[in-house]
Protein backbone atom coordinates (compact mmCIF):
# COMPACT_ATOMS: atom_id res chain seq x y z
CA UNK A 1 0.00 0.00 0.00
CA UNK A 2 1.48 3.47 -1.12
CA UNK A 3 1.90 5.37 1.68
CA UNK A 4 0.08 9.02 2.22
CA UNK A 5 2.42 11.95 2.01
CA UNK A 6 2.68 13.39 5.67
CA UNK A 7 1.45 17.42 5.10
CA UNK A 8 1.04 20.32 7.51
CA UNK A 9 -1.28 23.41 6.35
CA UNK A 10 -0.58 26.32 8.61
CA UNK A 11 -3.33 28.70 7.22
CA UNK A 12 -5.73 30.86 9.04
CA UNK A 13 -9.18 29.88 9.46
CA UNK A 14 -10.68 32.89 11.11
CA UNK A 15 -10.66 34.83 7.27
CA UNK A 16 -12.62 34.53 4.24
CA UNK A 17 -8.96 34.60 2.37
CA UNK A 18 -7.23 31.91 4.55
CA UNK A 19 -10.19 29.45 4.50
CA UNK A 20 -10.40 30.12 0.19
CA UNK A 21 -6.57 29.57 -0.06
CA UNK A 22 -7.91 25.79 1.92
CA UNK A 23 -10.21 25.60 -0.81
CA UNK A 24 -7.68 25.51 -3.05
CA UNK A 25 -5.65 23.05 -1.80
CA UNK A 26 -8.46 20.95 -1.08
CA UNK A 27 -9.54 20.84 -4.77
CA UNK A 28 -5.95 20.07 -5.93
CA UNK A 29 -5.68 17.35 -3.69
CA UNK A 30 -9.04 15.26 -4.70
CA UNK A 31 -7.68 15.65 -8.19
CA UNK A 32 -4.57 13.82 -7.03
CA UNK A 33 -3.28 11.37 -4.69
CA UNK A 34 -4.51 11.83 -1.54
CA UNK A 35 -2.22 13.24 1.51
CA UNK A 36 -2.57 12.88 5.44
CA UNK A 37 -3.12 16.37 6.65
CA UNK A 38 -2.22 18.21 9.65
CA UNK A 39 -4.66 20.99 10.02
CA UNK A 40 -6.18 22.90 13.03
CA UNK A 41 -9.03 25.98 13.11
CA UNK A 42 -6.59 29.24 13.84
CA UNK A 43 -6.53 32.69 13.88
CA UNK A 44 -3.78 34.09 11.15
CA UNK A 45 -1.66 35.54 13.98
CA UNK A 46 -1.61 32.57 15.87
CA UNK A 47 1.88 30.73 16.48
CA UNK A 48 2.16 27.27 14.85
CA UNK A 49 1.51 24.55 17.48
CA UNK A 50 4.69 23.99 20.03
CA UNK A 51 5.67 20.50 18.52
CA UNK A 52 5.61 21.27 14.70
CA UNK A 53 9.63 23.08 14.87
CA UNK A 54 10.19 19.71 15.73
CA UNK A 55 7.98 17.52 13.07
CA UNK A 56 9.76 15.07 10.75
CA UNK A 57 7.01 15.38 7.66
CA UNK A 58 7.06 15.42 4.03
CA UNK A 59 5.84 18.87 3.41
CA UNK A 60 4.01 22.32 4.89
CA UNK A 61 1.72 24.75 3.27
CA UNK A 62 2.62 27.90 5.46
CA UNK A 63 1.02 31.56 6.11
CA UNK A 64 2.54 32.47 8.99
CA UNK A 65 6.47 32.24 8.37
CA UNK A 66 8.65 34.85 10.21
CA UNK A 67 12.75 34.59 10.55
CA UNK A 68 12.99 32.58 13.33
CA UNK A 69 10.45 29.86 12.07
CA UNK A 70 12.20 30.15 8.82
CA UNK A 71 15.57 29.41 10.17
CA UNK A 72 13.94 26.76 12.23
CA UNK A 73 12.48 25.20 9.02
CA UNK A 74 15.07 25.67 6.93
CA UNK A 75 17.09 22.87 9.61
CA UNK A 76 14.71 20.35 9.06
CA UNK A 77 15.20 20.23 5.35
CA UNK A 78 11.29 19.71 4.31
CA UNK A 79 9.93 21.30 1.35
CA UNK A 80 8.11 24.43 2.30
CA UNK A 81 5.66 26.90 0.44
CA UNK A 82 5.43 30.04 1.52
CA UNK A 83 2.24 31.98 1.23
CA UNK A 84 2.82 34.55 3.96
CA UNK A 85 2.15 38.30 2.40
CA UNK A 86 4.34 40.24 5.42
CA UNK A 87 7.95 39.19 5.50
CA UNK A 88 10.27 38.77 2.33
CA UNK A 89 13.40 37.04 1.78
CA UNK A 90 12.53 34.03 3.99
CA UNK A 91 14.11 31.18 1.19
CA UNK A 92 11.44 29.47 0.11
CA UNK A 93 9.33 29.34 -2.85
CA UNK A 94 6.61 32.30 -2.48
CA UNK A 95 3.15 32.43 -4.16
CA UNK A 96 0.81 35.32 -3.12
CA UNK A 97 -1.65 37.73 -4.61
CA UNK A 98 -0.17 40.41 -7.13
CA UNK A 99 -0.95 43.31 -5.16
CA UNK A 100 0.33 45.70 -7.77
CA UNK A 101 -2.69 44.77 -9.72
CA UNK A 102 -4.89 44.76 -7.11
CA UNK A 103 -3.78 48.41 -6.33
CA UNK A 104 -4.26 49.13 -10.10
CA UNK A 105 -7.91 47.95 -10.02
CA UNK A 106 -9.18 49.57 -7.74
CA UNK A 107 -7.69 52.96 -9.40
CA UNK A 108 -8.98 52.40 -12.58
CA UNK A 109 -12.47 51.87 -11.13
CA UNK A 110 -12.43 55.24 -9.62
CA UNK A 111 -11.00 56.70 -12.36
CA UNK A 112 -13.73 55.27 -14.74
CA UNK A 113 -15.95 57.23 -12.08
CA UNK A 114 -14.80 60.55 -12.65
CA UNK A 115 -13.19 61.21 -9.35
CA UNK A 116 -10.10 63.54 -9.04
CA UNK A 117 -9.29 63.36 -5.89
CA UNK A 118 -8.02 60.28 -4.19
CA UNK A 119 -6.84 58.63 -0.96
CA UNK A 120 -5.69 55.26 0.54
CA UNK A 121 -5.69 53.88 3.95
CA UNK A 122 -3.70 51.09 5.01
CA UNK A 123 -1.94 49.42 7.90
CA UNK A 124 1.81 50.38 8.62
CA UNK A 125 4.28 47.21 8.81
CA UNK A 126 2.60 44.84 6.41
CA UNK A 127 4.20 44.66 3.41
CA UNK A 128 0.63 43.61 1.33
CA UNK A 129 -0.97 46.87 2.17
CA UNK A 130 2.58 49.00 1.17
CA UNK A 131 2.38 47.32 -2.09
CA UNK A 132 -1.20 47.89 -2.97
CA UNK A 133 -0.79 51.39 -1.91
CA UNK A 134 1.98 51.94 -4.01
CA UNK A 135 0.21 50.69 -6.84
CA UNK A 136 -2.33 52.84 -6.27
CA UNK A 137 -0.52 55.49 -6.08
CA UNK A 138 1.39 55.08 -9.13
CA UNK A 139 -1.81 54.57 -11.48
CA UNK A 140 -3.16 57.26 -10.22
CA UNK A 141 -0.06 59.56 -10.77
CA UNK A 142 0.62 58.63 -13.93
CA UNK A 143 -3.29 59.55 -14.26
CA UNK A 144 -1.54 63.33 -12.99
CA UNK A 145 -3.64 63.02 -9.50
CA UNK A 146 -2.04 63.06 -6.00
CA UNK A 147 -2.75 60.21 -3.03
CA UNK A 148 -2.28 61.02 0.89
CA UNK A 149 -1.85 58.61 2.96
CA UNK A 150 -3.09 57.23 6.57
CA UNK A 151 -2.04 54.01 8.30
CA UNK A 152 -1.96 52.87 11.79
CA UNK A 153 -0.92 49.23 13.35
CA UNK A 154 -3.23 46.23 12.81
CA UNK A 155 -2.99 44.50 16.14
CA UNK A 156 -0.63 44.12 18.77
CA UNK A 157 0.87 46.45 21.54
CA UNK A 158 0.80 49.55 18.32
CA UNK A 159 -2.82 49.29 17.46
CA UNK A 160 -4.73 52.63 18.72
CA UNK A 161 -7.42 52.06 20.61
CA UNK A 162 -10.89 51.56 18.39
CA UNK A 163 -12.36 54.85 19.48
CA UNK A 164 -9.38 56.81 19.03
CA UNK A 165 -8.14 55.13 15.83
CA UNK A 166 -12.05 56.09 13.96
CA UNK A 167 -12.06 59.43 15.49
CA UNK A 168 -8.62 59.95 13.41
CA UNK A 169 -9.53 58.81 10.30
CA UNK A 170 -12.36 60.72 10.84
CA UNK A 171 -10.39 63.65 11.16
CA UNK A 172 -8.28 62.52 8.09
CA UNK A 173 -11.33 62.29 5.86
CA UNK A 174 -12.15 65.68 7.24
CA UNK A 175 -9.29 67.70 5.76
CA UNK A 176 -9.01 66.49 2.44
CA UNK A 177 -11.38 67.69 -1.13
CA UNK A 178 -14.60 65.87 -2.03
CA UNK A 179 -15.94 64.24 -3.88
CA UNK A 180 -12.92 61.40 -2.79
CA UNK A 181 -12.34 58.01 -3.77
CA UNK A 182 -10.61 55.93 -0.94
CA UNK A 183 -9.22 52.96 -1.38
CA UNK A 184 -8.75 50.84 1.99
CA UNK A 185 -5.77 48.01 1.86
CA UNK A 186 -8.56 45.33 3.00
CA UNK A 187 -12.34 44.80 3.70
CA UNK A 188 -11.49 45.52 7.39
CA UNK A 189 -9.99 48.73 6.81
CA UNK A 190 -12.73 49.81 4.19
CA UNK A 191 -15.18 48.95 7.35
CA UNK A 192 -12.64 51.57 9.11
CA UNK A 193 -13.24 54.19 6.74
CA UNK A 194 -16.85 53.70 6.29
CA UNK A 195 -17.70 53.95 10.22
CA UNK A 196 -15.35 56.89 10.24
CA UNK A 197 -17.30 58.37 7.46
CA UNK A 198 -20.55 58.54 9.44
CA UNK A 199 -18.98 59.33 12.72
CA UNK A 200 -18.28 62.82 10.96
CA UNK A 201 -21.42 63.08 8.91
CA UNK A 202 -19.56 62.27 5.99
CA UNK A 203 -22.21 60.87 2.75
CA UNK A 204 -21.23 57.80 1.08
CA UNK A 205 -20.51 57.55 -2.06
CA UNK A 206 -21.41 61.32 -3.02
CA UNK A 207 -18.74 63.22 -0.86
CA UNK A 208 -16.09 59.87 0.12
CA UNK A 209 -16.43 56.47 -2.37
CA UNK A 210 -15.08 53.77 -0.71
CA UNK A 211 -13.35 50.29 -1.72
CA UNK A 212 -11.77 47.49 -0.12
CA UNK A 213 -9.72 43.95 -0.79
CA UNK A 214 -11.07 40.42 -0.37
CA UNK A 215 -14.70 40.70 -1.01
CA UNK A 216 -15.75 39.17 2.21
CA UNK A 217 -19.33 39.25 1.02
CA UNK A 218 -20.19 39.10 5.21
CA UNK A 219 -18.07 42.09 5.44
CA UNK A 220 -18.90 44.06 3.03
CA UNK A 221 -22.49 43.73 3.10
CA UNK A 222 -22.43 44.01 6.91
CA UNK A 223 -21.12 47.41 6.13
CA UNK A 224 -22.89 51.26 5.99
CA UNK A 225 -23.76 51.29 2.67
CA UNK A 226 -22.82 47.71 1.35
CA UNK A 227 -18.72 47.77 0.46
CA UNK A 228 -17.16 47.42 -3.14
CA UNK A 229 -14.25 45.29 -3.07
CA UNK A 230 -11.49 44.18 -5.39
CA UNK A 231 -11.54 40.43 -5.58
CA UNK A 232 -8.46 38.53 -5.47
CA UNK A 233 -8.09 34.70 -6.20
CA UNK A 234 -6.95 32.84 -2.85
CA UNK A 235 -8.61 30.18 -3.96
CA UNK A 236 -5.86 29.72 -7.02
CA UNK A 237 -2.97 30.50 -4.57
CA UNK A 238 -4.50 27.47 -2.69
CA UNK A 239 -4.52 24.91 -6.00
CA UNK A 240 -1.20 26.23 -6.60
CA UNK A 241 0.67 25.99 -3.50
CA UNK A 242 -0.54 22.75 -3.02
CA UNK A 243 0.63 21.82 -7.09
CA UNK A 244 3.95 23.43 -6.41
CA UNK A 245 4.44 21.26 -3.29
CA UNK A 246 4.06 18.16 -4.41
CA UNK A 247 6.42 18.86 -7.05
CA UNK A 248 8.99 19.58 -4.42
CA UNK A 249 8.26 16.46 -2.46
CA UNK A 250 8.81 14.82 -5.35
CA UNK A 251 12.24 15.76 -5.59
CA UNK A 252 11.79 18.79 -7.83
CA UNK A 253 14.46 21.99 -7.35
CA UNK A 254 12.58 25.40 -5.72
CA UNK A 255 11.46 27.95 -8.27
CA UNK A 256 13.92 31.43 -7.78
CA UNK A 257 11.01 33.91 -8.45
CA UNK A 258 7.75 34.18 -6.30
CA UNK A 259 4.38 33.93 -8.59
CA UNK A 260 2.03 36.22 -8.54
CA UNK A 261 -1.95 35.53 -9.05
CA UNK A 262 -3.94 38.27 -10.09
CA UNK A 263 -7.05 39.54 -9.03
CA UNK A 264 -10.34 38.56 -10.20
CA UNK A 265 -12.34 41.59 -11.02
CA UNK A 266 -14.00 43.78 -8.55
CA UNK A 267 -17.27 43.69 -7.28
CA UNK A 268 -18.81 47.46 -7.04
CA UNK A 269 -21.35 47.52 -4.34
CA UNK A 270 -23.10 51.14 -2.94
CA UNK A 271 -19.90 52.10 -1.79
CA UNK A 272 -18.66 53.51 -4.99
CA UNK A 273 -21.94 53.08 -6.88
CA UNK A 274 -21.29 56.96 -8.23
CA UNK A 275 -20.22 59.71 -10.90
CA UNK A 276 -17.86 61.87 -9.13
CA UNK A 277 -19.11 64.79 -11.72
CA UNK A 278 -20.03 67.80 -9.81
CA UNK A 279 -22.13 68.73 -13.05
CA UNK A 280 -25.64 67.24 -12.82
CA UNK A 281 -25.96 67.58 -16.86
CA UNK A 282 -21.91 65.84 -17.68
CA UNK A 283 -23.76 63.23 -14.64
CA UNK A 284 -26.77 62.69 -16.73
CA UNK A 285 -25.20 62.44 -19.92
CA UNK A 286 -22.08 59.60 -18.76
CA UNK A 287 -25.01 57.51 -17.15
CA UNK A 288 -26.87 57.54 -20.39
CA UNK A 289 -23.74 56.65 -22.20
CA UNK A 290 -23.03 53.85 -20.03
CA UNK A 291 -26.62 52.44 -20.18
CA UNK A 292 -26.98 52.83 -24.39
CA UNK A 293 -23.89 52.87 -25.65
CA UNK A 294 -23.59 49.03 -26.20
CA UNK A 295 -27.27 49.58 -28.02
CA UNK A 296 -25.97 51.72 -30.78
CA UNK A 297 -25.82 54.87 -29.07
CA UNK A 298 -24.24 58.18 -30.92
CA UNK A 299 -23.41 61.37 -29.74
CA UNK A 300 -26.17 63.02 -31.74
CA UNK A 301 -28.20 60.65 -29.07
CA UNK A 302 -26.47 61.88 -25.74
CA UNK A 303 -27.34 65.41 -27.59
CA UNK A 304 -31.12 64.73 -27.17
CA UNK A 305 -30.73 64.17 -23.62
CA UNK A 306 -28.74 66.55 -22.26
CA UNK A 307 -29.34 70.80 -23.19
CA UNK A 308 -25.87 71.48 -24.04
CA UNK A 309 -24.36 72.13 -27.45
CA UNK A 310 -22.09 69.34 -28.84
CA UNK A 311 -18.79 72.06 -28.40
CA UNK A 312 -19.86 72.82 -24.66
CA UNK A 313 -20.36 68.59 -24.34
CA UNK A 314 -17.18 68.09 -25.60
CA UNK A 315 -15.35 70.77 -23.64
CA UNK A 316 -17.15 69.45 -20.41
CA UNK A 317 -16.31 66.18 -21.07
CA UNK A 318 -12.72 66.39 -21.80
CA UNK A 319 -12.37 68.48 -18.35
CA UNK A 320 -13.99 65.92 -16.03
CA UNK A 321 -13.13 62.30 -17.94
CA UNK A 322 -10.16 63.60 -19.77
CA UNK A 323 -11.72 62.11 -23.19
CA UNK A 324 -14.55 63.03 -25.39
CA UNK A 325 -18.17 61.79 -25.62
CA UNK A 326 -16.85 59.76 -28.73
CA UNK A 327 -14.38 58.19 -26.72
CA UNK A 328 -16.34 57.23 -23.20
CA UNK A 329 -18.95 55.51 -25.90
CA UNK A 330 -16.25 53.74 -27.40
CA UNK A 331 -14.90 52.90 -24.45
CA UNK A 332 -18.15 51.05 -22.62
CA UNK A 333 -18.31 49.01 -26.11
CA UNK A 334 -14.81 48.14 -25.93
CA UNK A 335 -15.07 46.81 -22.41
CA UNK A 336 -18.02 44.71 -22.96
CA UNK A 337 -16.86 43.04 -26.12
CA UNK A 338 -14.01 41.82 -23.79
CA UNK A 339 -16.15 40.44 -21.26
CA UNK A 340 -17.89 38.72 -24.19
CA UNK A 341 -15.33 37.45 -25.47
CA UNK A 342 -12.90 35.82 -22.77
CA UNK A 343 -16.59 34.61 -21.25
CA UNK A 344 -18.39 33.51 -23.67
CA UNK A 345 -18.18 31.70 -27.40
CA UNK A 346 -20.28 33.34 -29.15
CA UNK A 347 -19.86 34.57 -33.09
CA UNK A 348 -18.09 38.02 -34.11
CA UNK A 349 -21.62 38.53 -35.45
CA UNK A 350 -23.48 38.34 -32.06
CA UNK A 351 -20.90 40.01 -30.28
CA UNK A 352 -20.93 43.29 -32.16
CA UNK A 353 -24.59 42.90 -32.36
CA UNK A 354 -24.67 42.73 -28.17
CA UNK A 355 -21.99 45.64 -28.45
CA UNK A 356 -23.65 48.21 -30.57
CA UNK A 357 -21.93 47.63 -33.67
CA UNK A 358 -23.58 47.24 -37.06
CA UNK A 359 -20.78 45.50 -38.43
CA UNK A 360 -18.80 43.02 -36.58
CA UNK A 361 -16.01 44.26 -39.70
CA UNK A 362 -15.84 47.27 -38.53
CA UNK A 363 -15.98 46.32 -34.66
CA UNK A 364 -13.10 44.24 -35.25
CA UNK A 365 -11.31 47.32 -37.13
CA UNK A 366 -11.51 49.79 -33.25
CA UNK A 367 -10.74 46.44 -31.29
CA UNK A 368 -7.17 45.55 -33.02
CA UNK A 369 -6.62 49.22 -32.99
CA UNK A 370 -7.49 49.80 -29.32
CA UNK A 371 -5.51 46.44 -28.05
CA UNK A 372 -3.41 45.88 -30.56
CA UNK A 373 -4.83 42.14 -31.13
CA UNK A 374 -7.56 40.71 -33.04
CA UNK A 375 -10.89 39.71 -31.17
CA UNK A 376 -9.69 36.34 -31.95
CA UNK A 377 -6.31 36.53 -30.82
CA UNK A 378 -7.63 38.28 -27.45
CA UNK A 379 -9.89 35.55 -26.42
CA UNK A 380 -7.29 32.41 -27.59
CA UNK A 381 -5.29 34.28 -24.42
CA UNK A 382 -8.26 35.42 -22.17
CA UNK A 383 -10.14 32.17 -22.01
CA UNK A 384 -6.23 30.29 -22.05
CA UNK A 385 -5.75 32.08 -18.91
CA UNK A 386 -8.65 31.74 -17.55
CA UNK A 387 -8.12 27.66 -17.73
CA UNK A 388 -4.84 27.72 -16.53
CA UNK A 389 -5.95 29.11 -13.43
CA UNK A 390 -8.65 26.80 -13.40
CA UNK A 391 -11.73 29.52 -12.91
CA UNK A 392 -13.85 30.71 -15.54
CA UNK A 393 -12.55 34.10 -17.14
CA UNK A 394 -14.16 37.46 -15.54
Amino acid sequence: MTRHLHVALIVETSSIYGRQILRGITRYVRSHHPWSLFFEQRDLGALPPAWFTRWRGDGVICRVINPPLARQLHRSKIPVVNLNDIHSGLGFPLIRSDDQAIGRLAAEHLLERGFRHFAFCGFSGQDWSGRRGAAFRAALQTAGFACPVYESSWGGPNAPPWEDEQDEIGQWIQTLPRPLGVMACNDVRGQHVLDSCQRVQTSVPEEVAVIGVDNDEVLCELCDPPLSSVVPNPEQIGYEAAALLDRLMAGEKPPEQEKLIEPLGLVARQSSDVLAIDDPLIVSAVRYIREHACQGATVQDVLKQVPLSRTILEHRFRKYLGRSPRAEIRAVQLKRVKQLLAETDLSLERIALLAGYEHPEYMSVVFKRQTAQTPGQYRRVAQSAAVQKGRPSV
